[in-house]
């Protein structure tokens, strides 16, 4: 596992551009002799074991894509690419599901039922891999699904997994304020649009604190504020980038009107215009009540894990939600918190790292919970 993970973590490769990293994937299970389909939904693979004996089918994913982020880290696996890296952990993912795969495929006569590996492209910029690998078929036939992300804030050893809702809806709205511009010396003959945008960022603060219902987790905050122009200029217009995140879908529709409401009182007061988009992105990751309990149960046999602990709720995005939204399933969090360091740097840090330890904590506690799921079907079957 450290091995393929560090050669990943050498050579990444961005969403949608994960070709190489594909064809890597794809020689490993041709030259295990399982049967691999390329090019699933774009750059995905998709790998199936099948055990001698009959039973459910059972899927586990992984993702290989990288970010656009010059590693910082000085360590003999460093990327090589300038300007992209693994800081997520994605490359951790890939080769846990991998050496899991080869184990699952030199014990195939024991299996009942069987094994779909998942290896999904783009993960990190929406719309994502997983829709189009879903459209693609790479759940047909799939009875439930179970993946994991290495956590590198929490201890190597801890399992943190939640029923219902793990991690938020992630969406993007993006407003341009149309103002009059002029000199920086005679802002009475202007309609300043950096102050419009500033009075409306100030304005986007009293939707969660006094709109949305406060028992409802919500985030709203601008990332990106433009108007380029010279110091002396007051600019015509401005853009602004921002995200929202919500679990709730009525709150997450509640939001993107409260958004448009609010540029629109702080223009209409300014006497200026307004443009104004909301992409949304990623649903909510909700996990199956059934099948998270049964892979507690699964992971409460594994010796390297020493702790499972209820998750709070995660305000960072997934699309492993679209794969739960169509067969059953559990998303869970392995803890993979670097050796002998206090804070870890976190995810998207130019300086990410995790214990490496942790991706065989990752691939025992996924693949327990597959053989689990088989039992227990199989067992129900013969009743």
């Amino acid at each position: 596992m450290v091995e393929i993970r560090r050669f990943l973590h050498m050579n990444p490769e961005l969403s949608f551009k994960e070709v190489k990293t594909a064809e890597y994937i794809a020689n490993f299970y041709k030259e295990l002799g399982v049967d691999v389909r390329t090019g699933v939904g774009g750059n995905g693979v998709v790998a199936t074991i099948k055990g001698d004996f009959p039973g459910p089918t059972v899927a586990l994913r992984a993702d290989f894509d990288a970010l656009p982020i010059q590693d910082e880290k000085e360590v003999p696996y460093k990327s090589t690419v300038p300007g992209v890296m693994h800081a997520c952990g994605h490359d951790g993912h890939t080769a846990a599901l991998l050496v899991l795969a080869e184990s699952f495929y030199r014990l195939k006569h024991e299996l009942a039922g069987s094994i779909v590996l998942i290896h999904q492209h783009a993960e990190e910029y929406a719309p994502g891999g997983a829709i189009s690998m879903i459209e693609d078929g790479c759940l047909d036939g799939v009875d439930a699904i179970f993946g994991t992300h290495l956590w590198a804030s929490a201890p190597t050893g801890t399992i943190q997994y939640r029923v219902g809702p793990i991690m938020a809806a992630a969406d993007r709205f993006e407003v341009t304020i149309n103002g009059s511009g002029g000199h920086g010396a005679q802002p009475h003959k202007t309609k300043d649009s950096v102050v419009i945008g500033s009075q409306f960022v100030m304005n986007l603060q009293q939707i969660v604190s006094r709109k949305v219902d406060p028992t409802e987790p919500a985030v709203v905050s601008v990332g990106n504020f433009e108007a380029k122009n010279a110091f002396n200029v007051i600019a015509d217009s401005a853009t602004l980038v921002g995200t929202v995140r919500t679990f709730s879908e009525d709150v997450r529709d509640q939001i993107e009107l409260e958004i448009e409401n609010v540029l629109k009182g702080t223009c209409l007061t300014a006497g200026a215009s307004y443009e104004y988009a909301f992409h949304r992105g990623y649903p909510a990751v909700v996990n199956h009540k059934a099948e998270t309990e049964l892979f507690v149960k699964a992971a409460e046999e594994i010796s390297d894990v020493n702790d499972i602990e209820e998750s709070a709720l995660q305000m960072g995005g997934e699309d492993f939600a679209y794969y739960l939204q169509h067969v059953k399933g559990s998303f869970f969090f392995t803890g993979a918190k670097p050796e002998g360091v206090d804070v870890p740097y976190p995810h998207h840090h130019p300086k990410f790292d995790f214990n490496e330890k942790a991706m065989l904590i990752a691939a025992k506690t996924l693949g327990n919970a597959a053989l689990a799921f088989q039992k227990e079907v199989s067992v129900e079957a013969v009743k």
